[in-house]
């Protein structure tokens, strides 16, 4: 039976959208570090039948009825999450990684208390306490810093700590290429009584596969989206160290209180099945393999962007993340980078890069990855490859330059995706891309 056959007989203007997103991540290369290819196994968990049931509450303690099979699908998904990072307790229940990076304040917090995390335009996460976060309107945030190396700067955080004694401290971000220095951050959360949270969305893959240090000897909580370099369905999970509990004994009870009923309703159980298949896949030794090639090939494609004069924040990268500093080519080239490598195949996104000369909305960076392409198979040659491609659609675009008026901005960038359409540089690169992809297919058609 072809794939989405009932879809195609009673909406084939959506079934029509889907087929043209898959030949979309099929002929293209999808390079925002945030993004990956799940199995088969893990999108048949979640377009199953699990997406009729209500589960309230959690497994042996629901406020509906026959949900005998449910709790075992989310006991498993607990267990396997328990097992891999190590942890006494898991919740896999978070909608998504913001919910359950809240459902953390929800849980140790009251309204005013302060709390630390890295800026958002230094590379941290909205959840973190920026300003126009929910988490920088409700708590009193304090933020830290990268050096001018572009390294977190510890000698900071540990200042702003003794300065402000938070509640918690988060390590963790979203566009930093560095590994996090967790032994550090939790001697300065000792030091101040903090409690100390790892938000590994980005990382958690490479932390199962040994790819990245764990975070677990050294932190209470740690929370983590599922659908990074663990390569599963969009979700997230909590999950409490034993350090946790022997700071808190309550603070797994607190954790599940703030998520069910503090937050949320009824959890996704599709979801939940498709996080339970996740986690079986990276228990397998292959997955191992595939987290240290992601960082194998985020540095050879560090490597070879280098070589063709770009310049990247902190010189380079220790995990599955590259950020491209663009200000020597001027200030606000993110979006012309972005929209230039989109027309020529390459998917990935204008970023802030730390002290960013330009606005968030038309930063001086782009950020790109390598989670999405190991999983099609391709290696450290690829990367190569694709390193020279990325450098030439740069330096192709380089020189355009970003009004001042906002009015005028809106024009030029019209006008600049009107002519890049016509580029020959860029036909030839997508030609290059779409020659690549067919050599590592994507979900052959038997698959799906």
């Amino acid at each position: 039976m072809e794939w989405l056959e009932n879809l195609k007989q009673t909406d084939p203007e959506l079934y029509d959208s889907i087929q043209k997103e898959l030949e979309r991540q099929r002929t293209g290369l999808e390079m925002i570090p945030s993004e990956n290819f799940t199995s088969p196994a893990v999108m048949e968990a979640m377009g199953s039948i699990l997406t009729n049931k209500y589960s309230e509450g959690y497994p042996g303690k629901r406020y509906y009825g026959g949900n005998q099979f449910i709790d075992v699908v989310e006991r498993l998904a607990q267990e396997r999450a328990k097992k891999l990072f190590n942890v006494p307790h898991a919740n896999v229940q978070p909608y998504s990684g913001s919910p359950a990076n809240f459902a953390v304040y929800v849980a140790l917090c009251k309204a005013g208390d302060t709390i630390m995390g890295q800026e958002l335009t230094h590379g941290g996460h909205l959840t973190h306490g920026w300003k126009t976060s929910a988490t920088g309107m409700f708590f009193n945030s304090v933020q830290y810093h990268v050096k001018q190396d572009g390294y977190i700067d510890i000698d900071e955080v540990r200042k702003l700590a003794h300065e402000n004694k938070p509640k918690i401290i988060w390590v963790g971000s979203t566009a930093y290429s560095r590994e996090f220095p967790f032994e550090e951050f939790s001697k300065i959360a000792d030091e101040v009584g903090a409690y100390l949270v790892a938000d590994i969305a980005h990382i958690s893959g490479l932390v199962i596969a040994g790819a990245h240090a764990s975070p677990t000897p050294y932190v209470h909580i740690i929370t983590t989206t599922t659908h990074k370099t663990l390569r599963g369905p969009r979700g997230a999970m909590i999950m409490v160290t034993q350090k946790g509990l022997d700071k808190d004994p309550e603070l797994a009870d607190k954790i599940d209180k703030a998520i069910f009923p503090g937050l949320q309703g009824g959890p996704h159980d599709h979801q939940t099945a498709g996080i339970a298949v996740a986690l079986l896949e990276a228990s397998k030794p292959s997955f191992k393999n595939y987290g240290h090639q992601i960082v194998k090939n985020s540095r050879a494609l560090a490597e070879e962007l280098k070589s063709n004069g770009l310049k990247l924040v902190t010189n380079g990268t220790d995990n599955h993340m590259i950020l491209i500093d663009l200000t020597p080519f001027g200030k606000g080239k993110g979006v012309f980078v972005q929209d230039a490598l989109d027309e020529a195949g390459i998917t990935l996104n204008k970023n802030t890069i730390p002290n960013d000369p330009s606005s968030p909305f038309y930063p001086s960076g782009v950020r790109l990855g390598t989670p999405a392409l190991t999983t099609r198979g391709m290696l450290e040659d690829e990367m190569k490859i694709i390193g020279k491609l990325i450098s030439q659609v740069i330096n192709e675009v380089k020189n355009y330059e970003l009004p001042g008026d906002k009015d005028e901005r809106i024009k030029y960038l019209k006008k600049f995706r009107e002519e890049i359409k016509n580029n020959l540089v860029l036909k030839y690169v997508r030609k290059q891309v779409e020659e690549l992809c067919g050599r590592f297919p994507l979900y052959p058609a038997s698959s799906i």
